[in-house]
């Protein structure tokens, strides 16, 4: 694993996987714009480089967040789809999400609207519901619902 840790804090360690620019971007790209290939992933209107984006997608894969495979009748391009690990990602986002919408929305007048109130009310119901939305978008993949 490439993988350098720079001490043994708990929150240090997690932004050595997923703190960098995009890591969450990608992640977020495939919970929420059915996101699953490179090329996908290099439409994103944040304009990742190329050569950031493998790097990124080669990390998440290592430390298994993501998982990298092929589909049948389709052996050009991989195909990116989250582990469990990376779906436990999830009530992190949702966190994020309600975080940024009440601290940072005064700094960016075009960020999209976000239901912060159902989110922060119903937070197990909308994780949950994102999870087997997912879970359903990939399942079409593999002839499953996963």
């Amino acid at each position: 694993m490439n993988v350098e840790f720079r001490c043994k804090c708990p929150i240090s360690s997690a932004l050595d996987v997923i703190g960098d620019k995009w890591s969450l971007l990608i992640i977020r790209d495939m919970l929420f714009a059915n996101k699953k290939t490179f090329t996908d992933f290099s439409t994103s209107e944040e304009s990742i480089a190329s050569n950031i984006l493998s790097s990124r997608l080669k990390l998440l894969e290592e430390v298994q967040i993501i998982r990298k495979s092929k589909v049948e009748g389709n052996l050009k391009s991989n195909i990116y789809t989250l582990t469990e690990k990376g779906l436990n990602l999830i009530p992190v986002i949702a966190e994020i999400t309600i975080w940024s919408d009440e601290n940072i929305r005064g700094l960016n007048p075009i960020m999209v609207d976000v239901d912060r109130e159902n989110l922060k009310n119903n937070k197990q119901t909308v994780i949950d519901g994102i999870r087997q939305g997912y879970l359903k978008s990939i399942g079409s993949l593999y002839g499953n619902s996963q």
